[in-house]
């Protein structure tokens, strides 16, 4: 039976593929911290599971990764959706910048550490909901945003590292035959999970009025998640290719976070992260 992992599979556009997933026979597990969620998708199905991680930890990424790894030997998809809106910058118990952590480090973790399973896979792929090209460059003298963050601004600029990812994953793992797709669904309604003051929360209430719906959200990026023999990294606007340029420079970017994200997690472990 083919297998979906499915980060931030709670809710919204996350939840919405691991139902598509359940109806085409796939057993799915879902990822996230709100346990009243888990057990309603659970209630879905034999096939539908759920297991609660902070994602923001790394060690607790490293426990999923392990867990999934020995659940699942095989896994054919991986969906990479967690994130938290925060109004004001705060930290992690590991003292990363909370949108670092979960929508940037936690996606760095857990695609590199499942690489095993997913290449066992005949036709395995990775989804990320990353910025597909359109977000501005990555702040390199302030990765984690010390000065002038703004929430808006800050879940914008992990969409930014996330493309890095996708094009350093793809690049590290050349020989695997993962393909790795960079999503940007536009503006959906969902529940848009997060903490705003009140202007923002208007805006919210306004996006959830005239976002997409989760269903059209879906229907859009499916094609590109079940066409075996596209290209290794694609990345998707609104159900539409668009390019990632220029290539090389990307490339090195990839290289240079990922040598600055290794860094960072050497105090958390005598040997780097697996990611093979």
């Amino acid at each position: 039976m083919a297998t979906a992992v499915i980060t931030g599979g709670t809710d919204g556009i996350g939840r919405g593929l691991a139902e598509e997933y359940l109806r085409r026979g796939f057993e799915v597990l879902v990822v996230g911290r709100d346990r009243q969620k888990g057990r309603a998708f659970e209630a879905a199905g034999e096939r539908a599971r759920f297991v609660s991680a902070d994602l923001s930890r790394v060690a607790e990424n490293r426990r999923l990764a392990d867990q999934i790894s020995e659940q699942y030997p095989v896994l054919d998809v991986l969906v990479l959706g967690a994130r938290f809106h925060r109004q004001t910058r705060a930290l992690t118990a590991d003292g990363f910048e909370s949108n670092f952590a979960l929508f940037y480090l936690s996606r760095f973790l857990l695609s590199h550490g499942l690489v095993g399973p997913l290449s066992r896979a005949e036709s395995p792929v990775v989804l990320n909901f990353g910025g597909a090209g359109q977000t501005g460059p990555a702040r390199w003298d302030d990765l984690q945003l010390e000065r002038g963050y703004h929430g808006v601004g800050a879940m914008g600029h992990a969409g930014q590292l996330n493309d890095l990812l996708g094009v350093d994953f793809v690049d590290t793992h050349a020989d695997t035959g993962i393909r790795y797709i960079l999503n940007h669904p536009g503006v959906v309604a969902t529940s848009f999970a997060g903490e705003y003051d009140p202007a923002t929360a208007t805006q919210i209430d306004q996006l959830k009025v005239i976002g997409k719906s989760v269903a059209t959200a879906v229907a859009q990026i499916f094609p590109f998640l079940e066409a075996p023999g596209q290209e290794r990294l694609t990345a998707v606007l609104e159900g539409h290719r668009v390019p990632l340029e220029p290539e090389s420079q990307y490339l090195d970017d990839a290289r240079r976070l990922r040598s600055l994200t290794l860094d960072l997690l050497t105090r958390f472990d005598a040997e780097p992260p697996r990611t093979a």
